[in-house]
């Protein structure tokens, strides 16, 4: 019973319900952004109308997409306020930097091109047109760079240090708190991670398109460029994984020692699944690779890190109670990321043979219900990487790395707003999940639409897009959270059966 009225508890629930929600989307505009500058620069050559069609078709889904996690990133941004104020406190002077240069540099950025791609075509030249799609990926790729420099500044923070009564996070240095230790590596990391899911999206569009044989030619081509972008960045991810994986072996022993659920000091070995006993404080598996992990690290087999009982003895981490910590919940989200990885790879290699091998992929079911099912790999390893990452370096909310400033840390219960009850935090998370169901079954509906119709070529397709999408994108950012994604919802509804799909079932 104490957890339902815990509001350090109830806080961190809302809001991680929030991000989840919001990460649906995130990952399909950055990831959609790419197949849709592809498939521009692709029309921009041949200038064929079925070409035009596909963009077209990118387009609608985009927008949609777009406009939805505007609004629930505006939500998100608001509960920093409402339910973290004294974290807002504590790292306002450094936190607010990033996430103005967001929404100045990069969030403008993306909106403006992509009012461009909605009902430009016959207002700017073709070249214009096409560099226009690519900047509207790109802007959308230093928004998530904006935001993940303010994210990584709380994993590992540097360039700031504690004001004179030990209150606030106070900035001394711009360039190092932006370029903390682990932004790089985080940054390659996620925005990988999201290139692949828009690949596997693509990749099920396609063969949704070859189960039903409709749309046979943009099927294939599609799934052209969705098997390329995906081997691409599913081999990049090994790369890019290993590194964020250092990062967090250098800097958050705690958050190692929770993935690999050392209790005491040892040589981690490498598992490939299992289940951590907390009472007991092992790991019951099947097998495991001896120090397998420290070789992964360090390049040998016989390094060893401290577990957590020895990390909670020091003064950097004594505030930590091992019996109070998440360790099988980080463990299992971490291996289930590894996992989904190894189903991505799979997928990949095989989407990529088949389809290149004289589009054997065309008459292969089993493999086209694999390409539909396979969007679901990326999602999962994006959320359980996500909860590897945030519940991790719990019980802080602004994390003791090891290069930290001294000082400069805050507990998860001390960021709370002290002012918000637990009734009030299960009624607004009772909201949030009716709300966000109800759009999500919306943008379900707008996105299955779209699909339904398929890129169909008009007399229209080297026309202006419809003024009523680009509403939806203007829409997201100057009405309230859930009001833009109604109104969103609706515009690109309304632009629908503008365009004629709501009366053309079929080719």
């Amino acid at each position: 019973m104490e957890a339902f009225a815990d509001v350090a508890l109830l806080s961190r629930v809302q809001f991680a319900l929030t991000v989840a929600y919001h990460f649906l989307f995130v990952p399909l505009s950055i990831g959609l952004g790419l197949i849709l500058a592809i498939n521009e620069t692709r029309y921009y050559r041949t200038r064929r109308p079925e070409d035009a069609a596909a963009t077209k078709f990118w387009v609608k889904i985009f927008t949609a997409t777009f406009a939805i996690g505007v609004a629930t990133g505006i939500t998100m941004e608001f509960s920093f306020g409402t339910n973290w104020a004294n974290y807002s406190r504590f790292v306002g002077d450094i936190f607010g930097a990033p996430l103005a240069a967001e929404a100045l540099l990069a969030f403008f950025l993306e909106s403006m091109f992509l009012g461009v791609l909605l009902f430009g075509r016959k207002r700017v030249s073709p070249r214009f047109y096409m560099v226009s799609a690519w900047l509207v990926w790109v802007g959308s790729c230093l928004s998530a760079l904006w935001i993940l420099i303010a994210n990584s500044w709380m994993q590992t923070p540097a360039g700031g240090e504690l004001n004179a009564d030990g209150t606030e996070a106070v900035i001394t240095d711009f360039f190092a708190a932006a370029f903390n230790p682990s932004i790089f590596a985080r940054y390659t990391h996620t925005v990988d991670a999201l290139l692949i899911m828009g690949a596997f999206v693509a990749m099920a569009v396609a063969g949704c398109y070859m189960l039903k044989k409709r749309h046979s030619d943009f099927a294939m081509k599609t799934m052209r460029i969705a098997a390329v972008v995906g081997i691409v960045t599913s081999c990049a991810m090994i790369v890019f994984a290993h590194a964020s994986a250092v990062v967090v072996w250098e800097e958050q022993p705690t958050k190692l020692a929770m993935m690999e659920g050392m209790y005491d000091s040892e040589v981690p070995p490498l598992y490939a699944v299992g289940i951590v006993d907390e009472e007991t404080q092992e790991v019951i598996a099947p097998f495991a690779i001896p120090g397998g992990t420290s070789f992964l690290a360090t390049g040998n087999f016989d390094t060893e890190y401290p577990g957590l009982n020895e990390l909670a003895q020091t003064e950097e981490y004594g505030a930590m109670v091992v019996e109070d910590m998440p360790v099988n919940l980080v463990f299992q989200s971490y291996h289930l990321m590894v996992a989904m990885y190894g189903l991505i790879m799979v997928t990949s290699i095989l989407v990529l043979v088949f389809t290149f091998r004289g589009g054997r992929i065309a008459r292969m079911r089993w493999l086209q219900w694999l390409a539909v099912l396979s969007p679901l790999w990326p999602f999962i390893a994006i959320q359980t990487g996500w909860i590897t990452a945030e519940v991790g370096r719990q019980p802080w909310v602004v994390y003791p790395s090891v290069s930290g400033p001294e000082g400069v840390s805050l507990l998860t219960a001390d960021g709370i707003s002290m002012s918000v009850s637990a009734p009030e935090l299960w009624l607004t998370i009772g909201l949030f999940i009716v709300v966000y169901l109800v759009l999500l079954v919306g943008w379900a509906r707008v996105v299955g639409r779209f699909i339904k119709e398929g890129p169909v070529a008009e007399d229209g397709d080297r026309s202006e897009g419809s003024p009523a999408l680009a509403a939806a994108a203007v829409a997201g950012s100057s009405v309230s959270a859930e009001g833009s994604v109604a109104v969103a919802v609706e515009v690109t509804e309304a632009a629908v059966a503008e365009d004629g799909t709501a009366a053309k079932g079929g080719e």
